[in-house]
């Protein structure tokens, strides 16, 4: 057992891909646990798909594509926040909108690259993991520490915020700079997990480990601790599964991290469909009023 444990971190290529999942598992985890909370799924979503047209410019003006990446998601959540601000149109609205055109505008970019360019920039969809070099693994662990650092930081006023915007604006927190200041940790970390997962797959690494730790604990900062965790021990599952099994690592990442979350929901002490008596009896009434409406 012990070997099989060893075998893979023989190999430099797969060292560095393991560090990156965990800090990837981290990061997302730490961040997404305010999506959550403030019920804003969606919103990672738009961000994730809107650096790649940033990813793109960035290679054809020839600057670091990470670089382009984050400037494309700040660019998009202020499209979102003006759209919201200045009509009527309701901010998940706003965001569908948003986020279809820039992935639409990015898978453009990237098709007109490719048909002078012999280069595969289709990873950053779906991510490859396997092929970090030591240099972006640095990238990784430095946005990484710098989100971090922000959330411990600024941890009370961004509870505050999560949890009551009306009350954080009355007690006089400067809200919408934190509200920009969310958006911008979230653009980090997609940006650090990029090369983990891809655009299309950074969500559920967002969301997932979240929910399930929210499934199963009442505090924000448990909840970020028991999400990084989860984040952490899925990641390395994945990784292991993808190396063993021949498995594309990204979404190895994102469906072990899903088990967990269906496990969570089964089981969960608290809101488990099997463990918990109102929420058996939620399922059942539905389940009635199912087949009343089918008879």
């Amino acid at each position: 057992m012990l070997d099989l444990l060893i075998e893979p971190l023989q190999y430099s290529f797969m060292q560095r891909s393991l560090m990156t999942a965990v800090l990837v598992g981290i990061v997302c985890a730490s961040v997404g646990s305010y999506l959550m909370v403030q019920r804003l799924a969606l919103l990672g979503d738009a961000i994730s798909h809107s650096v790649l047209p940033g990813l793109a410019i960035a290679y054809i003006v020839g600057v670091d594509i990470f670089l382009g990446a984050f400037l494309a998601g700040i660019v998009s959540t202020i499209v979102i926040t003006w759209i919201r601000t200045r009509s009527q149109i309701k901010e998940d609205a706003a965001m569908g909108i948003v986020f279809s055109a820039f992935f639409a505008l990015g898978i453009t970019l990237i098709t007109v690259i490719q048909k002078d360019n012999k280069i595969d920039l289709n990873h950053f969809l779906f991510g490859n993991i396997l092929s970090v070099t030591g240099e972006e693994v640095m990238n990784t662990a430095i946005i990484t520490v710098i989100v971090l650092a922000i959330v411990l930081l600024l941890y009370k006023e961004l509870m505050y915020y999560t949890f009551d915007p009306v009350g954080a604006k009355a007690a006089g927190l400067p809200t919408n700079l934190l509200n920009f200041g969310l958006m911008i940790l979230i653009a980090l970390t997609i940006v650090a997990s990029l090369k983990a997962v891809g655009v299309i797959l950074v969500l559920a690494m967002l969301i997932t480990p979240g929910a399930t730790a929210y499934l199963l604990v009442t505090r924000l900062h448990q909840m970020m601790l028991l999400g990084s965790g989860i984040g952490v021990v899925a990641s390395i599952s994945g990784m292991y599964l993808s190396y063993f099994f021949n498995l594309p690592s990204g979404p190895a990442i994102v469906l072990v991290t899903f088990g967990f979350f269906i496990l969570a929901f089964l089981f969960s002490p608290s809101q488990g469909v099997f463990t918990h008596p109102r929420v058996q009896s939620n399922q059942s009434q539905i389940w009635r009023e199912i087949k009343g409406l089918l008879r």
